[in-house]
């Protein structure tokens, strides 16, 4: 495979054309921060497991491409797909609609993907994923969950839910349940479903105001604590059904 770089600059379209490539070097003052350092070191345990020669992989939604890149470094067959972005190794296109053949690829990625999608169309993008994978093929995906501890602590005392982001960031904001059926529906059966960021006061406290700060807490309670109902995200392994 090709892995020299290309002098053809990227095109950035949306968020990226006004932020630049803000997920290659985070700023540790967004308060996403801390969530997206553990999401990342999670997805790459994930995939150098994944044996190289074994596996084709496709990452919807992959923004700058930074796995994309990073990967394909290392020698592996991995292509990326965005709706605001290309560049040599990054395709421009919809999750909706992916330019691609029934059972291409062996693993998909779809991280922090799904959520800006509007209701009516989340399921069309679940079956556009299965749709592109083998018969027992494997997906990655993130997902917000509107029913996180400190949304449910505020619908509790004041009747409304916190939502993930502003709504026209995540106009398909669910609760993590809803999303677990969309998936059964879409063809694919989960192997496992783990959770990132308990959004208990404490920690919550301290993310908003000092995210970079928080890492060692977020740390310790991503392992001791972080079941997934309460979690802000989820990550969840699917299978396709054969």
């Amino acid at each position: 495979m090709d892995t020299s770089t290309s002098s053809i600059p990227p095109a950035r379209a949306g968020e990226y054309q006004q932020r630049g490539d803000y997920h290659r070097e985070p700023d540790p003052s967004w308060r996403y921060y801390p969530v997206y350092v553990e999401k990342l070191a999670r997805v790459r345990a994930y995939l150098d497991r994944v044996p190289a020669a074994q596996a084709r992989i496709l990452d919807v939604g992959c923004g700058e491409g930074l796995l994309v890149e990073e990967y394909r470094k290392q020698g592996r067959d991995i292509q990326g797909l965005d709706l605001h972005y290309s560049s040599p190794f990054v395709t421009r296109g919809d999750i909706t609609q992916l330019p691609w053949e029934p059972g291409s690829f062996d693993l998909v990625l779809a991280l922090d993907v799904i959520e800006h999608l509007g209701y009516a169309t989340q399921a069309q993008a679940f079956s556009e994923l299965a749709r592109v994978l083998k018969p027992g093929g494997r997906a990655l995906v993130s997902l917000p969950n509107l029913a996180h501890f400190a949304s449910r602590l505020a619908f509790l005392f004041a009747g409304r839910l916190l939502r993930t982001s502003q709504a026209e960031r995540h106009p398909g904001d669910r609760p993590i349940a809803e999303y677990l059926e969309l998936i059964k529906d879409s063809g694919f059966e989960v192997l496992s479903r783990r959770g990132v960021f308990p959004t208990f006061p404490l920690i919550s406290a301290l993310t908003w105001f000092a995210p970079a700060r928080s890492l060692p807490l977020h740390r310790l309670l991503n392992a001791t604590l972080a079941w997934p109902g309460f979690c802000f995200l989820n990550l969840l392994e699917l299978r396709k059904r054969a």
